[in-house]
């Protein structure tokens, strides 16, 4: 599966940043007896229905002209927006994020938790610095990288 996400992004990169978006993040994932390819694109200032109609068509043209296909079964493109709760893959997202509110799950339990919200603080190559509430208190904590399963942006409530 990773094979067919690095052979799709070396087709769809060139596309994304010729439109002048950010290839945000790329699924290729069952779900029932379908296939989805997801691209996911960004812009500063956001994505809307026509920036997906554009790079969808771009991507289909080309897809549809490679051969052998990257992707040997049937399957959906969808191209969209990452969203309100975007997905913290790369560095530039962690680093883009500073002083946002995320979502963070963990591979290991830190005091018994392996997930925590709250404003991202501070980020180095090791560890992330989360403000977090505790009931009534606010606390700092610092989450070490490796333990890191999935980060994203949330929504505060």
């Amino acid at each position: 599966m990773s094979n067919v996400i690095e052979a799709v992004t070396e087709i769809v990169q060139p596309i994304v940043e010729r439109n002048q978006f950010e290839l945000a993040d790329i699924e290729f994932i069952k779900e029932g007896k379908n296939w989805f390819l997801r691209v996911y694109i960004d812009k500063p200032e956001g994505i809307d229905l026509e920036d997906c109609a554009l790079v969808s068509e771009q991507i289909s043209e080309r897809m549809d002209g490679i051969s052998p296909d990257p992707i040997p079964q049937a399957y959906f493109l969808e191209v969209s927006s990452p969203g309100a709760e975007r997905p913290l893959k790369k560095e530039e997202d962690y680093i883009n994020a500073v002083g946002e509110y995320i979502h963070v799950s963990l591979y290991e339990p830190i005091d018994d938790e392996k997930t925590y919200e709250g404003i991202l603080k501070e980020v180095n190559d090791e560890t992330l610095t989360l403000t977090i509430r505790v009931k009534t208190r606010v606390k700092d904590i610092e989450i070490n990288r490796k333990i890191v399963a999935k980060a994203r942006r949330a929504i505060q409530f």
